[in-house]
C-alpha cells in the first residue's frame, strides 16, 4: 500500500503506477506487471471525502469559535484548503487501493498466481 501511496508499481516499487492524474497504467514499465484489471472505482473518492470532511469540519468549527473571522475569509480559506487537500489525497489513495488489491490478490491480481486445475 505504501508503494501505491507513492504512486509506484505495487510489485517492484519503481515503475510509475499512474500515467496521468488518475489513470492507471495498463502495465508497469519496469516489471511488466499487468495493472489493467484493478477495481479502484469510487473507493478513492469516498475515502477522500471521508478524510477531508473529518479533518476540515472540526478545524472549521475550532477556527470559527476561537477567532470569529469574516464569513468570506472563512469560506475562502477553507474552500481552498478542502480543494487542495482533496487534490493531494485522491491520486495517493487510488494508488494505495490498487496496492491493497495487488497485495491481497483481489480484482484479478491473484489469477496469474493461482494454480491451474
Amino acid at each position: 500500500m505504501m508503494r501505491g501511496w507513492r504512486r509506484k508499481c505495487p510489485h517492484c516499487g519503481s515503475g510509475p503506477l499512474l500515467k496521468s492524474y488518475l489513470k492507471v497504467n495498463d502495465t508497469c514499465s519496469v516489471c511488466r506487471l499487468d495493472l489493467h484489471h484493478h477495481r479502484a472505482d469510487d473507493g478513492p473518492a469516498y475515502l477522500t471525502i471521508l478524510i477531508v470532511g473529518h479533518l476540515m469540519a472540526p478545524l472549521l468549527h475550532l477556527v470559527f469559535v476561537t477567532w470569529r473571522p469574516e464569513p468570506l475569509t472563512l469560506f475562502t480559506v477553507f474552500s481552498v484548503g478542502c480543494v487542495g487537500l482533496s487534490l493531494y489525497l485522491l491520486p495517493r489513495l487510488k494508488g494505495a487501493i490498487v496496492g491493497y488489491q495487488w497485495a491481497r490478490g483481489m480484482g484479478g491480481f491473484g489469477e496469474h498466481d493461482a494454480p491451474t486445475p
